[in-house]
C-alpha cells in the first residue's frame, strides 16, 4: 500500500470514529461551569482538533454569553438548552464568525429555548443528530471520490513528483469544497438577515390605525 493510500485510510478510520453527542447523554439538570467544561471535554473528545487541549474554556463560554449567542446562566447554572447551544457553537465556530453563529441560533433560542409547548430545542437537536448520521456516510463517499480523482492527476510525472502533486490536488479538492460550502452558508445567512431587516423596516413604516 502506498503512503498516500495509507494516509487516506487513517483519515477515514478517524472519520468513522467521530461520534456526535448522544441526546441521552446530555444532562437534564442544571450544571455549574466546571461541570459544563468537564462534560464538553468528555463528549467532544472524538471531534476535537489534534492541538486542542480543551473543547472550551470558561473565558470562551463567558464570551459567548457576553456576545448574546445564548442566554446567560441562571444563578451561575447552565441548563440543558445551554448545553445544546454550546454543542452547536463548538461545531460552527470552526468555520463561522460569532455574528453569523448568533444569526443561526437566535431564531432557535427565541422560539424553542426553555419551556415551550410542542417542539423543543432538545427535539431539534435529536433530529439534527439523525441527519448527521446520514450525511456522514455521504461525506465518506465524497472524500474517496475526491481522492480517486486526485490519483488521476499528473500521471505523466515521475513517481516522486507525482506523489507530491497528487497530494496537493487532493488537498485542493477538499479545500475548495470547504470554501464553497462556507461561502454558501455565509451568503445564506446574509440574505436571510437582509430579508429580516426589510420585513422589520416594512412593519415600522406601516401607518398606525386611528
Amino acid at each position: 500500500m502506498d503512503n498516500s493510500r495509507k494516509r487516506l485510510n487513517e483519515i477515514l478510520h478517524q472519520l468513522a470514529e467521530i461520534d456526535y453527542v448522544h441526546p441521552a447523554d446530555i444532562p437534564n439538570i442544571d450544571l455549574y461551569m466546571d461541570q459544563v467544561l468537564t462534560f464538553l471535554d468528555q463528549e467532544l473528545g472524538t471531534v476535537r482538533e489534534v492541538n486542542e487541549d480543551k473543547a472550551m474554556t470558561k473565558t470562551m463560554i463567558n464570551n459567548y454569553t457576553k456576545n448574546q449567542l445564548m442566554p446567560p446562566p441562571e444563578k451561575k447554572k447552565y441548563s440543558r438548552e445551554h448545553m445544546l447551544n454550546l454543542i452547536f457553537i463548538y461545531y460552527f465556530k470552526n468555520f463561522l464568525g460569532l455574528k453569523d453563529i448568533k444569526s443561526i441560533l437566535d431564531p432557535i433560542n427565541d422560539k424553542y429555548y426553555g419551556d415551550s409547548d410542542g417542539l423543543s430545542f432538545f427535539d431539534i437537536y435529536c433530529d439534527m443528530v439523525g441527519y448527521e448520521r446520514k450525511v456522514a456516510k455521504e461525506v465518506t463517499k465524497d472524500i474517496i471520490k475526491k481522492y480517486n480523482m486526485s490519483r488521476e492527476a499528473f500521471a505523466d510525472q515521475d513517481e516522486e513528483s507525482k506523489d507530491v502533486l497528487q497530494d496537493f490536488t487532493f488537498i485542493c479538492l477538499l479545500s475548495f469544497d470547504v470554501f464553497v460550502k462556507k461561502m454558501m452558508i455565509e451568503q445564506y445567512i446574509s440574505n436571510r438577515r437582509k430579508d429580516e431587516e426589510k420585513a422589520d423596516n416594512s412593519s415600522k413604516e406601516k401607518p398606525k390605525e386611528k
